[in-house]
């Protein structure tokens, strides 16, 4: 068991596992490949291990980050694994049936796992700043925001192409209604006219013909009248 790690003094936080299944011994190997190392390249470490005990480790680590952002209000970029160990467990005692009516008994040995994340101090997240500054690469969180802010600008653009598609089908709408409206007011007129001629050739009827033929053969007779009395 450890313990050099006072979180009273130095801002970090703890995380413990339990009665994990498997040895201690186990555990500690995984346990000394992340050791005083940065978060990130501990959660490569533990990413990549292909030990089973890896797993398990790795789901410390992130409690003790996740109580290190949330109860501390620290950046998971600036934490680093301060501590970390495996206590022994109680054995679990169990038998297996061998030959001639035997039984032999089997130890299924469990652990405590502890890890204790801490924030760097200011010496090296300056020197860390300037490796990061040399060599062009970015931390998570600066990343992080980066992609958010190339998301929301990409969110930004298709909704101002989509707000210029609805206003361009809604001009063409209106293009197509006012030429509807035109060509009904054209069609309009047209009946109209053909009403009116309609009607004034209506209005010149055959009783009226025959009276003004009638009236024109009765001027003729009066002249000629006229004519043979003279």
């Amino acid at each position: 068991m450890s313990g050099l790690i006072d979180l009273n003094v130095i801002a970090g936080a703890k995380a413990t596992h339990k009665y994990a299944r498997l040895s201690a011994s186990k555990a500690r190997v995984v346990l000394n490949l992340v050791r005083d190392e940065d978060l990130g390249l501990a959660r490569d470490r533990l990413r990549f291990c292909e030990r089973g005990a890896a797993e398990v480790v790795s789901k410390v680590l992130e409690s003790a980050v996740a109580n290190a952002t949330n109860n501390e209000q620290l950046d998971a970029d600036e934490l680093y694994v301060a501590e970390c160990w495996a206590d022994e467990g109680p054995v679990l005692k169990r038998w297996r049936p061998r030959a001639r009516g035997r039984a032999t008994r089997i130890h299924k040995q469990t652990c405590h796992i502890t890890v204790i994340v801490a924030q760097l101090s200011s010496e090296e997240l300056e020197l860390r700043e300037a490796r990061l500054a040399a060599s062009g690469a970015q931390t998570a969180t600066a990343a992080r925001a980066a992609r958010v802010a190339a998301s929301r600008g990409a969110e930004d653009t298709d909704e101002a192409q989509d707000a210029e598609l609805e206003d361009a089908e809604l001009e063409d709408i209106f293009d197509v209604a006012e030429a509807v409206d035109e060509t009904e007011d054209a069609a309009a007129e047209a009946d109209e006219t053909e009403e009116v001629s309609a009607v004034a050739t209506d209005d010149v009827s055959p009783a009226d013909e025959i009276d003004e033929a009638t009236e024109a053969e009765a001027t003729t007779d009066d002249a000629t009248d006229r004519k043979e009395g003279s």
